[in-house]
Parts: structure tokens; C-alpha cells; sequence
């Protein structure tokens, strides 16, 4: 193989975008068979509850390849809620309850009550310099110029998912009552059954990815106008000042 064609493949590579999902929800909802039939196609009926599992692989969104990095957790106990570090690591959340397990649903709710009093004080560094905003260490700031470091919020994307759909005649949760929950926190929501339902569980997850991608390009703006607000905030100071800067 040339040395192009290596660079090439660098390259492509390179710029394969990645998208990080935690699974979130009860033991026993389906959460493994859920990532199993999105990234095989398969359907497996029993899983380990006990072990958290990490998949890896490269799916197609909107005809370009995209690198996901799944999470499939496994609480304890009813109570047990998700660790700081998954949420800091997450792009993304899908919460999975049965609408055969009424407690499913309960948890549910407990862990969307979660996200949202923790998300918010949840930061991420980022780091700008003094001067034009840019990162740390890009561009003639210098070392004349002490960086700062500003602290942004990290929320991120939700799909709530009502797994087990097929088993109409157990049903303990209205779609209703998914459609609530959802709506009240502004999270995707789609009822399926991930044992007969290709298409749908790769929908939901695609749909996910699509609400991450959107909310990337949203904070990249939001820092934008940060970033252009402070300096134009330095530069009125400056003008402002009498003395004109100098000591």
C-alpha cells in the first residue's frame, strides 16, 4: 500500500466522528438486548445482569460513519443511581423501562430527577486565552498571556425508551405515561419492542445521535458568543479607561 493511501486512511479516520451513549434504566428492561439488535442485528434473550458492559463499533447515520461508544450499565439495586463519571463521560443518555415492570417505570423517573439536579453542576473545563478566545496554547497569545479557565454546564441529550411493547396484554405503563415523562423534561421517547424491531431500535439510536450532534453545534455557538461577548466586554473596559491601559 502507498504512503498516499496510508495518509488517506489516517485521515478519513481521523475525522470519524464519535458519539458516547450511556444506557441507562432498571435490571431487567432490556438494556443489553436493546445495544445488542442495534449493533448486530441480532437478538439475544438472556443477558448477565450482574456486569457492565462497554461496545465499540462503527455504524452508518445519515449515509456517514460514525463511531459509537456504549455504555451498558447494570444497577444493583432499585435505588442504586448512576456514578458522576458515567454522566461526565456520556454525550448522550437512552433510559430504558419494560411497560410490563410498573417499578421500572418508578425508577425511571427516580433517575431523570437525577440527571437533572446533577447534570447542571456537572463541569467541563475549558480553557481560553487572553487574547481572541482561542484555546489555550493556539495562536500569538505567547507567554505573555495567562490562560483562563471557564466552567460550562454539561447537559446532554435524552431518549426515554418503553422496551417490551409486543406484550400488550401485561402492559402496566400507558404510552401516555411515557409521553409525559418525556415531554416534561423535553426527552425523545419512542415505545418498542427490541425483540421483533430492527428498524425502530436503530431509529431511536440514530435519533440520539442526531439530538447530540445538535447539541454539540449549539454549545460550540453558545461558546462562540461567550468568548465574543468577553472580549468585546475587555475591549469597551479598555476604551473606558482614562489612564488608557498604562501604569
Amino acid at each position: 500500500m502507498s504512503s498516499n493511501a496510508i495518509r488517506g486512511i489516517r485521515r478519513k479516520k481521523s475525522t470519524l466522528s464519535e458519539v458516547k451513549i450511556a444506557v441507562l434504566g432498571a435490571s431487567g428492561v432490556g438494556k443489553s438486548a436493546l445495544v445488542v439488535r442495534f449493533l448486530t442485528k441480532r437478538y439475544i434473550g438472556e443477558y448477565d445482569h450482574q456486569t457492565e458492559n462497554r461496545y465499540k463499533s462503527e455504524m452508518m447515520v445519515d449515509g456517514e460513519p460514525v463511531l459509537f461508544e456504549i455504555l451498558d450499565t447494570c444497577p444493583r439495586s432499585e435505588d442504586e443511581l448512576p456514578r458522576d463519571e458515567i454522566l461526565q463521560w456520556a454525550d448522550g443518555f437512552m433510559l430504558v423501562y419494560s411497560i410490563v415492570d410498573r417499578a421500572s417505570f418508578r425508577y425511571l423517573g427516580l433517575l431523570r430527577r437525577h440527571l437533572n439536579n446533577t447534570l447542571p453542576n456537572l463541569h467541563r473545563a475549558v480553557t481560553l486565552s487572553n487574547t481572541g478566545g482561542g484555546p489555550a496554547g493556539a495562536g500569538g497569545g505567547g507567554g505573555a498571556h495567562q490562560p483562563q479557565t471557564q466552567q460550562t454546564p454539561v447537559p446532554a441529550p435524552v431518549c426515554i425508551v418503553a422496551n417490551k411493547a409486543d406484550l400488550i396484554h401485561l402492559r402496566q405503563v400507558s404510552t401516555e405515561e411515557g409521553e409525559i415523562l418525556a415531554k416534561g423534561a423535553d426527552d425523545g421517547f419512542v415505545e418498542l419492542t427490541a425483540s421483533e424491531q430492527v428498524h425502530q431500535v436503530a431509529q431511536a439510536f440514530a435519533d440520539l445521535c442526531r439530538d447530540v450532534y445538535a447539541h454539540r453545534r449549539r454549545s460550540k455557538q453558545s461558546l462562540l458568543d461567550r468568548v465574543f461577548f468577553a472580549g468585546a466586554k475587555g475591549i469597551a473596559a479598555k476604551a473606558n479607561d482614562p489612564a488608557g491601559g498604562r501604569k
